[in-house]
Parts: C-alpha cells; sequence; structure tokens
C-alpha cells in the first residue's frame, strides 16, 4: 500500500511529496527543498523511516518544483525524470531563479522520459503516467487506480488551477487536460496538489469555478 508523506518548502510554498510502500522503496517527486535545513529535514525523514530513493520524478520543471533537484540526485545517486518538452523549462530554472533572487544549482539532467501512458514503478507499486499540458508544456500526473490517488503538479488545485501567464502556458489546453484526463476519474480520487491542501476529483467537478460544474 502506498503511502504518502509531503513537505511544505521554499518561498513558493511548493508541496514536495515521498511515496513509499512496504517495501520500503520510495520515489521523490518534485523536491522543492532550497534552504539548508529543508534539505535536512527531507533526507532525515527518509533516513529515519529507512526508505530506499529509486526515483525522483518531476511533475514540471517551473523553478519552485525543482529546486531540491541537485541536492536529490547527488544525495540520493538519481537523475531526474520527467517529460521530454520540460528540458528547456529545467535548463532555464536558475535563469529564472536569478530573477527572483534565489540562487539556484543547475539540476542533473534526465538520462530518460516519460509520457501517456508509462508507469512509474517502485516497490510493490505504481503509478500510471497522464500527459496533462496547459501550465506548462510537458506538466504530468501520476495516478494510482487502486487507492485513487493523483500527484497533479500545478494542473488542479482545491478549487484553483494552475497559472497559465507563465513562458509555456495556455488556459485553454490546461482546461482541457483537466476536463479529458482528470474528471473522467473516480470521483473519489485524492488529489495531491503542487501547491495547497489535498482535494478530490469530485469534489472540484462540483465545485472548482474555473473549470465548470462538471457533476
Amino acid at each position: 500500500m502506498i503511502q504518502i508523506k509531503s513537505f511544505t518548502f521554499n518561498p513558493f510554498y511548493e508541496n514536495t511529496y515521498i511515496l513509499n510502500d512496504e517495501t520500503q522503496e520510495c520515489i521523490i517527486i518534485d523536491p522543492g527543498c532550497y534552504e539548508r535545513g529543508e534539505e535536512e529535514e527531507l533526507a532525515e525523514f527518509i533516513s529515519t523511516q529507512k526508505l530506499k530513493p529509486v526515483l525522483l520524478v518531476n511533475t514540471h520543471c517551473h523553478i519552485d518544483h525543482v529546486l531540491g533537484n541537485n541536492f536529490v540526485c547527488k544525495t540520493f545517486n538519481l537523475s531526474p525524470v520527467l517529460h521530454e518538452i520540460e528540458v528547456k523549462l529545467l535548463k532555464a530554472a536558475p535563469v529564472y531563479g536569478a530573477d527572483w533572487g534565489i540562487a539556484m544549482p543547475p539540476s542533473p539532467l534526465p538520462e530518460k522520459f516519460i509520457d501517456e501512458g508509462d508507469t512509474v514503478c517502485f516497490g510493490n507499486s505504481e503509478l500510471k503516467i497522464l500527459f496533462t499540458p496547459g501550465h506548462s508544456p510537458g506538466s504530468i500526473c501520476l495516478h494510482n487506480t487502486d487507492q485513487k490517488i493523483i500527484i497533479s503538479g500545478d494542473v488542479l488545485f482545491q478549487q484553483s488551477i494552475g497559472r497559465t501567464d507563465l513562458p509555456g502556458g495556455d488556459f485553454e489546453t490546461l482546461i482541457r487536460s483537466i476536463r479529458e484526463k482528470l474528471f473522467v476519474l473516480d470521483d473519489a480520487t485524492t488529489v495531491y496538489s503542487g501547491h495547497g491542501p489535498q482535494t478530490t476529483i469530485g469534489f472540484e467537478k462540483k465545485h472548482n469555478p474555473f473549470v465548470g460544474n462538471q457533476a
């Protein structure tokens, strides 16, 4: 059974997730750890829980979601896994960071990519990849049908959606991704977003003002 631990990191209040199961293998999703104390908090949790990181996944590569890539890759001997379209944003992240007054070491580049229909595996568990562009050109979500959970990155939030005014964003594309990829999931599916609290697909279909009532 998949267990989910969330951390809120960096000045953008980004949600970083660690998922593990009974084998103690785990994956790290969107490491946003920026300050030394945040890096230590992430590493200490993994150590005290005796977890074995086997994968680092970026749902997309805006700076707040990749600030900790360098630390995680070096500490756990991993390379990031992401959609190929996001490489341009990954490379540009330190430049965007400088605009915000945030110093960021370049992230290691991916050795492999993920896309619609692929699966991410760890231990006895797997997550299916959904290609959900709009917030960024190569945004992906990770879905587990059995436990009805989805890691949505910045695609869908509680009564909100990801910004589309950043480079590569497109409102109509994002709304289509939400309606065609997320709102077709079981209403009981818990949504773990890139910022803010958890929500459910059913709640957002009824109450999300940006997408319209889909119930």
